[in-house]
Parts: structure tokens; C-alpha cells; sequence
């Protein structure tokens, strides 16, 4: 088990990506079975591709490693699917619309683009990756219920690092932890006034007889929908704000809404389709115009806050639910702002957007940057106050600075034990059938062994 022993720790899901210009120059094959589950060449190679993106100078020999790890997902998934366990529709297509919305970001919210690199407009790589991202969440579910009875005490992770060699402790670089109270300027009556009457006469032109998607692609602020005729996808309930959807399930197939107001802008919808919760809409969004005189009170208005704060007149937890934009996720936790790659509220410096790192540089614990202008991914323009909560030194590992992290790296080291116990155990139990074109990789030349039974 030497092999396994070495690898298997770091099984952590690879989602699947596509292929630039979905390149298909290799024929495609099947190179390894797992129970009643097949591996194409293509699924290793984008593997492989995927960890060459993370760490560049990785071997060729690495594709040994990529097909293991295919191996052991395939193999979470095949016993999955023995035990029944289900992953529905609406999950699915959460998770599809989920990295959508990551590439758009990427992308710039320019649709084109996607399409452009991928080959593929965004409904087919949704298409495509459908049944991919069904097996992950299979795999995961399996994956949780293998670990869930992994816990670690404080003696264990004490213990855990008492055995990492002085020399090896990891060095952490300097982090900060910030709160943010970000704050949308609020539309004048004019412009308001100025948009709704362009929605309307949008709105009485679709009346009229003229088609939606070129109205949607000449007149709609939505930046992600506009290029594809204001199409908004089949998606379940609570994805939209509340007077959208609202507004889009009480229609039907292929009734027009009203002009329907929300904080985005002025909509006007069409139902396509309706299965069951899920819903297929489309809209053209009229945004009221931001002035710079509008740009110029909120300024002022967040330069107030801040010296009320600084003041000792409202706390800046106070201010958070006063003054703050509730649709933000740190709305709701006191303005912390959560780190997305690590899931905590701790920031390394080179990961904080460059407008935050240089508006708390030089500030001390608990001072309140002045006000900055920042773009919303929608293109808006809104204000955000930002407080320095902690600041920490670039330091080795430390059990008591950094209980926290090496708890979870202790508990993280027995999910992979109790992941390569079961994998071993399934593999005496599960077909396994691997091509030839591997057959110098030892380890998984060692998979085929335990599951021959030579191994035990």
C-alpha cells in the first residue's frame, strides 16, 4: 500500500473543465473501469491539465496520479449510486449556475467571450457538464459519509503537531481580517422617473409585435442576459429577489409582466416555460441612471458614517445594519468579510483586491479607512467603508497564533485516513480493470492488486 498511502491524502475533489475550443484531437477511449463505472483518456488529460494549471513544473508521470484519483472518485460514485443516494434536479443545476456565474465574473461578465474560448455557447457547457457535476456531487455526499464519524480532539491536534519536524513547519505569511460596510447610492426622482419611462415604451414596443431577444440585446442593462436576448435560464425558486420572482411565477408561458421595479432597475418579463419549480424567463432591464451628483452625496454620506464612528457615536457593528447593502454577504455577518478560498474571514495581503490593500496600508487595529468607490459585478458603481479588525506578522506555524488552521489540517489528515481505509476495503470487493497504456504506474498497478485479492 505504499503508494496509496502516499497519494490518497491529498483525494480532494478535482471538479472537471472543459477544454478550451473543446479541443478533440485525441481519439477518445475507455482506459479504466471501477464497478460499474468507465474512465475515458479525455477525463485523464483534463485531470492532469487541471493540476499542470496549479503547479506547472508536475511530471508526465503525474497521469498516473490523475487516473488514481478518477479512480477513487468513480469508485465514491459507483458505491453511491449502490446505496441510493441521491443528489435532485435542483442541485445540479445550482452548481451548473454556480460556476456559470464564476466564468462570467472571470470573463467580465461578457457571454461572448465564454462562448469564444469554449467553442460552446453557456446552455451547451452547462449541457455538457451536467452528468460531470452530478458524479462530483455523488462523490462528495459518499465522500461525507465515509468521514463523518472523523472528529479530532485538541490532544490529537496537539499531538499532529508535536510530529511535524521543526524544520517543516509551515511559514504563514502576514494576514488581516477586515469588515466592510458597503453602501448603494440612492437614485434621484428624475432619473427614476426617466427609466421607468423608457421600460414602459420597451415594454409597449414587445406589444407591438417586436421581438424580445433583439429588444433585450439593444436596450437591457443586464450585462450576463443582454447577448442572450434577455434568456435567463431554467432556474428554482429563491434564485431571483423576491419582487422579480414574485412578479415571474404568477405569469404564464409566454405572458409579458408589467414593469416590475426592483432594486436592480425597472424589468419586464416573459415567461418561457414552467416544470414544476423551476422556471425559464426572460427580462430587459432598465437601470435609472447614477449621477455624479448622486455619486457625490453618497461620498459625503459615507464620509459622515465614518466620523461617527470615529467619534464614538454609533459602533461600526451598528453602522453595518444601518447604512449597509443587505444583499452583501457580510451584511449578516457583522461586516466580516469572508475570504472565498479558504472560507474563513483571514486574508493574506496578496489576496486582497488591490482598492482594499491600499486603503487600510498604514492603518492600526479597529481604524476605519476612508470611503472608496468600487464596481459591483452587475457594473454599478457603490461605496464600501472598510475597518482593519487584525493584522498579523509573517510567522512559522504556531500552535496557540494558529490553533485554528491546524486543527483543521489535523482533521483533514484523518478524513484521508478513514477515505483510504474504505477505499481499500471497497477495492477487495470491486471490479477493476485498468489499460495496458498505464501499466507503469505503480500505483495503480498496486489498485489492481488489492482488488485481484494478491494484496491483503
Amino acid at each position: 500500500m505504499k503508494y496509496l498511502n502516499r497519494i490518497i491524502p491529498f483525494l480532494l475533489l478535482i471538479p472537471t473543465l472543459l477544454s478550451a475550443q473543446n479541443d478533440k484531437a485525441v481519439i477518445d477511449r475507455v482506459v479504466a473501469a471501477v464497478g460499474g463505472e468507465i474512465i475515458l483518456l479525455s477525463e485523464v488529460q483534463e485531470q492532469f491539465s487541471y493540476a499542470k494549471q496549479q503547479q506547472p513544473d508536475l511530471p508526465a508521470e503525474y497521469l498516473c496520479v490523475s487516473l488514481q484519483n478518477l479512480l477513487v472518485q468513480k469508485l465514491l460514485v459507483n458505491q453511491a449510486k449502490l446505496d441510493s443516494i441521491e443528489v435532485n434536479d435542483d442541485e445540479v443545476e445550482n452548481q451548473l449556475n454556480a460556476r456559470i456565474d464564476r466564468l462570467m465574473l472571470y470573463f467580465n461578465q461578457d457571454p461572448k467571450a465564454i462562448e469564444e474560448f469554449y467553442g460552446q455557447t453557456i446552455e451547451q457547457i452547462k449541457e455538457q457538464t451536467r452528468t460531470d457535476m452530478r458524479n462530483q456531487l455523488l462523490a462528495e455526499r459518499m465522500q461525507a459519509k465515509v468521514t463523518e464519524k472523523a472528529t479530532i480532539t485538541p490532544a490529537e491536534v496537539q499531538e499532529f503537531f508535536k510530529k511535524i519536524p521543526k524544520d517543516s513547519l509551515p511559514y504563514f505569511n502576514a494576514e488581516v481580517e477586515i469588515r466592510e460596510i458597503v453602501y448603494k447610492p440612492k437614485v434621484n426622482p428624475a432619473e427614476r422617473a426617466k427609466a421607468l419611462a423608457r421600460a414602459e415604451e420597451v415594454r409597449l414596443k414587445l406589444t407591438r409585435g417586436e421581438d424580445f431577444a433583439s429588444l433585450a440585446k439593444k436596450y437591457s442593462d443586464d450585462p450576463g442576459s443582454a447577448a442572450q436576448g434577455g434568456d435567463l435560464g431554467l432556474v428554482k425558486r429563491g434564485t431571483f429577489v423576491p419582487e422579480f420572482e414574485a412578479m415571474a411565477y404568477n405569469l404564464e408561458p409566454g405572458q409579458l409582466s408589467p414593469v416590475t421595479e426592483t432594486d436592480f432597475g425597472f424589468h419586464v418579463i416573459e415567461l418561457i416555460e414552467r416544470r414544476g419549480n423551476l422556471i425559464h424567463c426572460r427580462h430587459i432591464l432598465l437601470k435609472p441612471e447614477i449621477t455624479d451628483e448622486d455619486l457625490a452625496m453618497s461620498k459625503a454620506k459615507m464620509d459622515s458614517v465614518r466620523q461617527q464612528i470615529k467619534d464614538g457615536k454609533i459602533t461600526f457593528s451598528e453602522a453595518v445594519k444601518k447604512f449597509g447593502d443587505k444583499d452583501q454577504q457580510s451584511f449578516s455577518n457583522d461586516g466580516r468579510v469572508a475570504n472565498p478560498q479558504s472560507g474563513n474571514t483571514f486574508f493574506e495581503i496578496g489576496d486582497l483586491e488591490t482598492s482594499v490593500y491600499f486603503a487600510i496600508e498604514g492603518l492600526k487595529e479597529g481604524d476605519v479607512a476612508e470611503p472608496f468607490e468600487f464596481k459591483s459585478p452587475d457594473g454599478s458603481i457603490n461605496y464600501r467603508l472598510v475597518q482593519l479588525v487584525s493584522r498579523s506578522k509573517p510567522h512559522k506555524a504556531d500552535l496557540k497564533k494558529d490553533y485554528g488552521k491546524i486543527q483543521k489540517a489535523a482533521l483533514e489528515q484523518k478524513k484521508s485516513s478513514y477515505t483510504e481505509k474504505w477505499v481499500l476495503e471497497k477495492l477487495r470487493k470491486t471490479y477493476l480493470s485498468v489499460d495496458n497504456s498505464f501499466s507503469s504506474c505503480p500505483n495503480l498497478q498496486e489498485m489492481l492488486s488489492i482488488s485481484s485479492g494478491k494484496t491483503r
